[in-house]
């Protein structure tokens, strides 16, 4: 085999790879026991209060309103 032609597919084989990698990157994988950042854990109890303020909001309209509010099976057979 001659060493010219070697080291030109070595480079095409390189630089297919350095393509492959920046079209495709690989994910971010954090381990399941990995500490999670704080901001990220604050977002996601922010949002989970958000959604139950506006359950409890929803609820205590449709109570002042007289309203039966409905159960996820209801509301879900009544579509």
């Amino acid at each position: 085999m001659d060493p010219a032609i070697a080291q030109a597919v070595e480079r095409q084989t390189a630089a297919m790879r350095a393509l492959s990698r920046r079209a495709f990157p690989e994910p971010d994988t954090v381990a399941d026991d990995a500490p999670a950042l704080i901001e990220q854990v604050r977002a996601q109890r922010r949002c989970q209060a958000a959604a139950t303020v506006a359950a409890a909001l929803r609820r205590a309209r449709a109570a002042k309103a007289g309203l039966q509010p409905r159960s996820v099976e209801g509301a879900s057979r009544a579509s």
